[in-house]
């Protein structure tokens, strides 16, 4: 079994009710995690992360995948902020 099919059968594990979970080979020969909303919204983009074939072959890969899924997870939906109070120009405070 290759990398990226052993990533694909521990997502096949998973499912979620916004996202969508894909493996994809990348050009250099390593594995990427893909996650992107079930449904298309506009300005919103796909999020890829790298894992690592040591990782990847690593006995404990799904206990440290489910945690790289889940960090993963909530950077993505971090990302999809349109604002908040830390970006430099988010205005005065208590203005929208």
């Amino acid at each position: 079994m290759t990398s990226v099919e052993k990533v694909r059968r521990e997502l096949g594990r998973y499912e979620h009710l916004l996202l969508e979970f894909g493996a994809e080979e990348t050009t250099a020969g390593g594995v990427e995690l893909v996650i992107r909303l079930r449904a298309p919204v506009a300005g919103a983009h796909e999020y890829r992360a790298p894992l690592h074939e040591r990782d990847i072959a690593h006995p404990q890969f799904p206990w440290s995948f489910q945690r790289h899924l889940y960090d993963c997870m909530h950077d993505y939906l971090c990302e999809l902020f349109v604002r908040n109070p830390q970006q430099l120009n988010a205005g005065a405070e208590g203005q929208p």
